[in-house]
């Protein structure tokens, strides 16, 4: 077999892997989701998602529909995005067994603890946006909103915000990896990362700014969080390097 005859022949097999690892991913977000539509249901679902905003309202005010298949496509989606959400640490498991193999022994050490780290962060980022900013949030919207008002918040646009903060949130929560990330591949120095804090700072407010609604609780509840992670990643990076070098680099 010639040479490049090998190389096609391990494309190909990278290829297939791939294949069947994003088969085993979407086999886990299937299962997480049909057992999400047995128990607690789709409508359950929703209400919980809906909650935060449904105990902003003024009494006896609720949310509408404007489209016709809304009331049945909206829980769907929902029900999906928990779905993605619970099955993302075996996602990310997918991700690393599919790397695993090309990586060294001490390439791994970092690896498959970023992975971990990676999912947690994540569920944490959605949690915290649902547990603590969606009802501080609204609250302080439905504040200032006219009493000639009547506040009845459609649920396709509901679900547009609720997605677009959570992954917001989500993301911002990966910072620390992202630091561990950029140290270990020495594309930045810790100290260079120290120098550029304030920078990191004014950047964090400006990101909150963009992705969040123009209030003053959504944007701090955001950029507070983004500048602390910011924190925890520079203690944490340098602990990952020394524990992730390769034996020469100890020599």
């Amino acid at each position: 077999m010639t040479e490049e005859a090998a190389g096609e022949e391990t494309f190909i097999s990278h290829l297939v892997e791939l294949r069947d690892r994003l088969v085993k991913a979407s086999i886990g977000i299937a299962i997480a989701c049909v057992a999400l539509f047995i128990w607690p249901g789709p409508s359950q679902v929703y209400d919980l998602l809906a909650a935060p905003m449904v105990a902003s309202l003024p009494a006896g005010s609720t949310m509408i529909a404007t489209g016709v298949i809304s009331p049945f496509l909206v829980p769907m989606k929902v029900t999906l995005l928990l779905a993605f959400i619970l099955a993302l640490p075996w996602v990310f498991y997918q991700l690393w067994a599919f790397v695993a193999p090309g990586l060294y022994a001490h390439e791994k050490r970092l690896v498959l603890p970023l992975v971990i780290s990676s999912s947690l962060l994540f569920i944490a980022g959605v949690a915290f946006c649902y547990f603590l900013v969606f009802g501080r949030v609204f609250q302080f919207i439905g504040e200032f909103a006219p009493s000639s008002i009547a506040v009845t918040p459609d649920i396709e646009n509901y679900l547009d915000f609720v997605m677009s903060m959570c992954l917001a949130f989500g993301f911002t929560f990966e910072v620390p990896v992202a630091v561990v990330i950029l140290v270990r591949m020495g594309i930045v120095s810790i100290e260079k990362l120290k120098e550029i804090r304030s920078y990191v700072i004014v950047g964090a407010f400006v990101i909150a700014a963009i992705v969040t609604p123009p209030d003053v609780v959504s944007q701090l509840a955001l950029a507070i969080p983004m500048c602390l992670l910011y924190e925890l990643g520079l203690i944490v990076a340098p602990i990952f390097a020394r524990m992730t070098r390769a034996p020469e680099e100890h020599a």
